[in-house]
Formats: C-alpha cells, structure tokens, sequence
C-alpha cells in the first residue's frame, strides 16, 4: 500500500468551487418553489387563546396558512426525543407548531405559504394570535427556585438529575476524602450563554411527486433526518431521499433534527403538491433555533502540599432551555471530560438540568467541555496560587502518564461506554507548549498575562459510519459515505485516504457526502468523529476493493495475488513493472458483460475468453463490479488531547483585553492531513477567543433575548484574533485501524480557561466568570482595590 498521501498537507479540493462562489447552498436551490414562513412566539411564556387569520385571507399569493388543529395526528405529535438517557426524568420536546402554550420567544405557532418569502411575511404580519402571558423562568436561579414552573407536569422545573463517583482506591468517597486532606478550596464558576451563529442558518427544501419525496435541508445529519420525515408523515424508507447540499457551517445548531421546519415543509410540500422551501433568517436563529454554555459550577477540592488533587466534588446547574430534544449529552460530557488529562485521587459530580423559558440548549462546538475544562483548569490554577507554585508544576504533578494507558477514568461517557483514554503524552505535551509559548523566559508586568489550560477530547463516538468505494472502466475511484461536510475538508481528507489505500492519484478520487441516494445509513457529521469513523469506514471498504482487483488482475496476469502491488493506478507485479495491468482495466474485468459499449468493455464481453469455461463469469459469494461497501463501528471513543497557551495585555484605563500571542499543541492521533488539522484549530480559536471576551446571550427578566441580532451579539473580527502558533503530537490510537482521533472542535475547548488564567496572570484578580468584556473587568479591579 502506498501512504504516501496520507499525513501530506494536500490543499483542500473543495476551495476552488466554493471560493469563487460555485457552491450549491440550500438557498440556492428551489428558485421556483413556494415559500414558507412562520408566526413566531413575541411571549417567553404565554397561553394561545385564539387565532385570527381574517386579515391575511387577502393578501395576493397566499397559498396556506396552519395551525397546530391543521396538523394530522402523526404530523402534530410532539418532536422526538433523540437521545433518551435514564436520568432524563422528565424530557420534554416541543410540538412542530405550538400547541396551546408557548415556552420561549421565537417558538412558532402558524406556518403560512406563499408564492414569495414578501407574501408570506406579509400574511404573517396581519395574522392576530391573542395570547394570556403567562409568568416566565429566566436563569439558573430562578428555575431552581421552583416557584414558577416552564412545563405544569415537571416539578422544580428539573429534567435531568445525574450523580456519577469514583471512589478512591482505599474505597473513600470523595466527599469523606476532601475532610480529611491537608489543603482544600470551595468556590463557584459562571459559564454565560452563547450559540453556533454558522453564516448560513437553517433551511429546508422539499418536492413531492405522488410517491416519493426529495427533501434539501441545511443539516449536519441527513440520513436521520430522513428518517425522522419517514417516521413523522407515514412514508416507507426507500421512498424519502435527503440531501444535504453545501451548508455554510453547523457547528453542532444542525445536528438537531428533525427540527419543526423539516416536518413541516415536507408535509405541506405533499399535501399542496407543490414544491416549498424556507430558508431561516438571521433573527430566526438567534431566538428560535438552538443555543449552549449555560451553566453554574460548585466546587469543592482537597490537595496535599505538592498540589495533588486528592479528592474533588463538583455541583452543576445546567440550562437546558424550554426542551430536551437533544437529551443530557451537554452536561454528560461536561461532567466526564471535567477531568482531562488529570487523575484525581477520587471524584464525585452531580448534574442537575433545569427547564427554563428560553431557546432550548443542544451541542455547540466543544459541547459540554468549554465547561468542564473551565471547572478543572481554573481548579489546578486555584491550587497553584494557593500553594504558591508554578501552574504548570502542578498540572504535571496530576497528569495521567504516558506508561498508564489505557486509563480507566471508572465512568461512562457520552457514548454509554466506559471512559477508557486510549494513548497520549501529556507530560511531553506540556514540555511543547511551554516551549512554544516561551512559559520559563515570559517576563511578567502589571497589564501583561501568560495564561494555560489542558483538556482531554473524546472523539469518534459511534455507533458507526459507513464507506463505499467503486472504480469504473475510466479508473477512477468514486467514494461516498453516509455523514455530512460543513467546511472540515471532508472531500480532500477521505479523497487522501482512499488513494493511499487503493495506490491512485488523488486527482482520480471523487467523494460524495450527506447524500441519501448514494449512501443511506449514517449518524453523522459532530463531536470531532468524521475521520475517526467514516475514514476507518472509506479504508476498510478500500481494501475489500484492493484486495479483489489483486485477485483479478493476478489471474490475467498469471500471477499470484500475493506479488502484486498497485502504484500511480497500474496493478504490477513487484520487480517486474512490464507485467501490469490498468486498475480501469481490471474494472472491466469485474463486471463481465453480454453488450460492449467501447473498445474497453469489450474486453469483458462473452467471446473476450477472459475467463475459465469452467467456472461461473461471476464466482459465487461475489458481485459484478470493482466496488466495496464496509462500515465501522468503534468498540468505544478514542481521546485526542491538546494544550493550549497564551499572552494577553489589558489596557490599565479602558481594561481591554487583546491577545497577543497564542499557542497549540494537539494530540489527534496520527495526522491525515495536517494541514486541515491546523485550519480547524485556527478556527477553533478563533471562535473560543469570541466565547471567552465577546459572545453571550443576554435574557431580560422577561424572558426577551435583548441582543438578538449582529449590532449587539459581537463577535471577534480577523483584527482580534492573533496569529496562532501550533505543534503537534502523534500518538496512534490502538483503537481504530488508521490510528487517528478526532480535531474537529480540539481549537474551542479551552481557550476561555487559558484567557481566563492569562487575566488572571495580569491583573491579580480572580476570574471565575466567562465571558469577561472590559466593563466587567473595570468593576472587578474597582472591588478588588476596596
């Protein structure tokens, strides 16, 4: 097998077409369809007590308007709940369109059509819905109050309650441990509200035949969303087909389905006989599609003089919005990746997940570990400035060493698996990012801030993807798989992958992705799993592929399968280059044929006598063809790991906080493409750098969103962020036959923790709140001074 792609920094084959604007978005598509548009929640919490739709009869292009009473029983049924979990106690998900009360801003109760999104803008504007506002929930604290409930039929508006503990070795809870050590610390950490905002939002296209159904839709999961419009409007499988075009970013908001928008274009697609399409505005996203980061944080740890974590206990208090489509996956993940590359002596967290009257919480890039590096980096820096010790000595004093893999944390992850770290090399990790960073010659003054954080990625969960390789007559090589692209270079790593498996120039390689038609089971595209799962998947569908051309051309070439190799598309027998056939050649020769279309197939037509009379054209136990299909499964989740480093100046008059230097080091196992690799982490940071100083989403105790729209939501520019500097580790994953881990979101994790210990480092001045803007750090050195 030729490597010789895999692990080189090909430029990426997507950007010519999407750079010079040849991308196919959803938008783009359906230039003739009708348009929908929906009558949206103005109440965070209110009861409907009628609908007047007399005023829009009227308006010229109006096609439809309905409510919740239009919907069929199957279509009207509350969404699903997608990922059920024994402590969600009581998941709630909302109904397509709001069905008698609504529970945030933005929930949609009317879905009207038009022949233009003007018309029916118009119609939803002259729509009169007489709502009885009913008392909100706004905030962590009024939720666990209790004293006003989102849903009746929860009480203490808790959804989830979860307790997980590691015992110490001499079997001590953490708890009994904590009593008992020499130094111990309590405190309380802040993480704010904040959401994906990807440039394009989400959007849903559908047309209808009379049998089957085609829907367009902006997602990073087609294959479950086709499913899930399967299941919602009564159609057989095979007669759904979802394709997810270009989509102009997801960062999790898209791994959501189906939303109520994927319900419902399609129903009123089959049930118009006309083809509909929406496309999700800016306001839209901001108040009715998803957000993350929302939690409080109690923590109680014990330490021994050297700054050995001991025993630590660990409270959250997680918003989850108005529901729980999504289940518990964000505070199961903050609650076991909490504990990154460290090894407490014993653990113990609780998770409570509380209901409240704003836009629903599901996965955000990073998910859940922004959150819990936060927790655990602030936890080790505490401890530094207690003892009085460098911060990095006491990180390596807790790490997990290199001979101790695997490391059985004793909890389950995410995935329901065991969280097992497979390999890594934090103390060689930390030697390369205080290299980087220049962490021993860092000259400190006032203003001036060297800041670090740790974190420990579970990535390739399952339970599986899928690959499928075809090479036709023309020798080129066709790969496809089932999960979605929103910008990670999926065309360009997976096109690495197959032609270093199958020894063809990569220029011969095409990829489809989030295409249906071309490959119908997925899970899809999030938590950093697409070159972990569908690049061990395209591979081991690769070498079906590889093995079966070696059989073929071993017998036109007389020789034996074990003496061939395949380089540049030519099968040869090694040490003899003259004896070789095509790989288009030996396609043909797979596909016996009655008919010969051209001079090649020809040669695999009846009288061609390219095989045995006395055996079958096509063995038995084989198909026709030069293709394979293969899927992987991962036993559990492979962990990547990182550290990051950086240097921030806060202005002594306005408190401004710049970033000046940053630096990465990144464990992901072996590298497919490296430079992709870089781009994600850049990308990464970029968007950590807006979590840490810039994006929040800021409730009135109304329940309003009050900055729900790019002139008050900020977001870091190209000026704010740095130049980033990286370094990479490879340790192989033993757990997945191309070694690899996961990247996608690596740049995010903990890059508010790193901030907040550089501030810190600069100021003097505990930071346990993110994000920080100037004003609140002025406040903080105002109260500090007294």
């Amino acid at each position: 097998m030729t490597t010789r792609l895999f692990g080189e920094p090909v430029q990426r084959r997507e950007d010519p077409r999407l750079l010079t604007g040849q991308g196919r978005y959803l938008d783009d598509l359906g230039g003739e369809a009708l348009a929908a548009a929906f009558v949206r929640s103005p109440h965070a919490h209110a009861r409907i007590r009628d609908v007047d739709v007399a005023a829009a009869l009227d308006v010229e292009g109006l096609v439809a308007i309905y409510t919740w009473e239009d919907l069929p029983e199957r279509v009207g049924r509350a969404l699903p709940l997608l990922i059920p979990h024994p402590a969600l106690t009581h998941g709630r998900t909302a109904y397509p369109l709001a069905r008698d009360v609504v529970r945030h801003v933005g929930e949609p109760v009317i879905m009207v059509v038009a022949a233009d999104r003007y018309a029916a803008e118009d119609a939803c504007g002259l729509i009169e819905v007489d709502y009885e506002p009913l008392k909100p929930v706004v905030g962590l604290e009024e939720a666990v109050q209790g004293a006003q409930l989102v849903h009746e039929d929860v009480p203490g508006n808790v959804g989830a309650h979860l307790v997980q503990e590691v015992a110490a070795n001499d079997g001590r809870s953490a708890r009994e441990i904590i009593e008992t050590c020499p130094h111990t610390l309590a405190f309380r950490l802040d993480i704010e509200r904040s959401a994906s905002m990807p440039l394009e939002g989400r959007g849903v296209y559908a047309r209808w035949d009379g049998r089957d159904l085609r829907v367009y839709s902006s997602t990073q999961t087609s294959t479950s969303v086709r499913m899930a419009v399967a299941a919602a409007l009564g159609l057989p499988l095979p007669h759904v087909e979802v394709i997810a075009p270009d989509v102009g970013g997801g960062f999790g908001v898209k791994i959501v389905h189906p939303w109520p928008e994927e319900v419902l274009v399609p129903w009123a697609a089959m049930t118009l006989g006309r083809e509909i399409k929406w496309a999700e505005d800016r306001r839209e996203h901001f108040i009715s599609s998803a957000h993350e980061r929302g939690q409080v944080q109690f923590v109680r740890v014990g330490f021994d003089d050297d700054g050995r974590v001991l025993g630590l206990d660990v409270t959250i208090l997680h918003d989850h919005g108005a529901y729980t489509p999504y289940g518990i996956i964000v505070p199961i993940v903050t609650s076991t990746q909490l504990l990154g590359p460290y090894k407490p002596g014993a653990y113990r967290v609780e998770f409570t997940a509380v209901y409240t009257n704003t836009v629903q919480v599901t996965p955000y890039r990073g998910a859940g570990r922004p959150q819990g590096v936060f927790c655990m980096e602030r936890t080790m820096d505490k401890i530094a400035r207690y003892l009085g010790k460098d911060r990095t000595e006491v990180r390596e004093a807790n790490f997990i060493r290199p001979e101790e893999f695997p490391y059985d944390q004793g909890m389950t992850f995410q995935d329901g698996r065991p969280l097992i770290y497979d390999s890594g090399n934090y103390p060689e990790m930390l030697r390369m990012i205080k290299e980087l960073i220049g962490w021993d010659s860092f000259e400190r003054r006032p203003g001036r801030g060297l800041g670090i954080g740790c974190y420990v990625e579970g990535t390739g969960v399952g339970p599986y993807e899928g690959g499928h390789v075809q090479i036709t007559s023309d020798g080129r090589v066709h790969v496809s798989t089932g999960l979605t692209s929103q910008g990670q270079g999926h065309e360009t790593v997976f096109a690495q992958i197959a032609a270093s498996e199958l020894g063809v120039p990569i220029e011969r390689v095409s990829v489809v992705t989030g295409d249906t038609r071309r490959f119908g089971y997925a899970v899809g595209t999030f938590a950093s799993r697409a070159a972990v799962v569908s690049g061990n998947a395209i591979a081991l569908a690769c070498r079906k592929v590889r093995e079966k051309a070696l059989r073929i051309a071993a017998d036109a070439l007389e020789a034996n399968p074990a003496d061939l190799d395949i380089a540049e598309g030519i099968v040869h027998v090694a040490g003899t280059p003259s004896a070789s056939i095509p790989l288009s050649t030996v396609a043909v020769l797979a596909n016996p044929l009655r008919y010969a279309f051209d001079e090649e197939t020809a040669k695999a037509t009846q009288f061609s006598a390219t095989t045995s009379p006395d055996r079958p054209p096509i063995a038995e136990g084989e198909e026709p063809g030069l293709e394979g299909r293969d899927y992987y499964s991962p036993i559990r989740s492979t962990f990547a790991a990182g550290m990051h480093a950086a240097i921030v100046e806060t202005d002594p008059d306005t408190a401004e906080i710049k970033v000046v230097r940053y630096a990465v080091v990144h464990d992901c196992g072996r590298l497919i493409n490296p430079m992709i690799v870089e781009g994600q982490i850049h990308g990464g940071v970029a968007q950590g750098i807006g979590g840490a100083l810039y994006e929040r989403m800021v409730y009135d105790q109304d329940g309003q969103l009050v900055n729900a729209s790019f002139m008050d939501f900020l977001m870091p520019y190209a000026t704010e962020i740095p130049h980033i500097e990286t370094g990479h580790l490879e340790t192989p994953s033993p757990l997945n036959p191309l070694g690899v881990k996961g990247a996608g979101e690596a740049g995010v994790i903990p890059v508010s923790a790193v901030i907040a210990s550089a501030i810190e480092d600069a100021e003097g001045i505990e930071i346990d709140r993110m994000p920080i803007s100037p004003s609140e750090l002025f406040d903080l050195r105002a109260a500090h001074s007294l």
